[in-house]
């Protein structure tokens, strides 16, 4: 980046400002290297492994390590991730559920183990994630399951974050 960047950021840290440095080049860099399986990585990681150096050209062994010594140890990320977290998690006020069928193994009806996520503002209840999910769930709701304590709750209950609930309704899949 520019040469004063790094004063600029700590000046405005000093103000209290929220600043999340981020480099999306850097990100989408390592996501298409680690979809190719040139190396291991997962976003908001702080580093990265490469897996097969003899499938990269000298270039792309430089341009990786210099995305790992200027941006990935320096900086802790490429921010990107740590940026769609804070916007969501703490600026939207958003919260993560996972809807199961199965229970027993936290699978949906094909045996997908937590094969959804959604992502809904937090004071969500249970019955508002049943219509969430589908109007005729919603509209036939009866109670739901919250997996962790196996404890039935009712229409009224307020979802936590990372919370397995399995929605009990009169309708049956058709």
């Amino acid at each position: 980046d520019i040469p004063t960047a790094e004063q600029n950021l700590e000046r405005l840290r000093k103000l209290n400002y929220l600043v999340i440095p981020c480099c999306a080049e850097a990100e989408l860099a390592l996501r298409r290297a680690a979809e190719r399986k040139l190396i291991d990585y997962r976003p908001g990681d702080c580093n990265f492994k490469i897996n097969t150096p003899e499938k990269l050209t000298e270039g792309q062994i430089r341009a990786l390590e210099t995305i790992r010594e200027k941006i990935l140890l320096k900086l802790g990320s490429t921010g990107v991730q740590d940026a769609v977290n804070m916007a969501y998690f703490k600026l939207l006020s958003m919260i993560t559920v996972y809807p199961v069928e199965d229970l027993e193994h936290l699978a949906n009806h094909e045996g997908k183990i937590l094969p959804d996520a959604y992502l809904v503002p937090f004071g969500t209840t249970a019955r508002q994630l049943a219509y969430i999910i589908h109007t005729e769930l919603g509209e036939s709701f009866i109670y739901a399951i919250e997996a962790r304590e196996r404890k039935r709750v009712g229409e009224d209950y307020i979802l936590k974050d990372r919370d397995v609930i399995s929605i009990v309704s009169a309708k049956k899949r058709a």
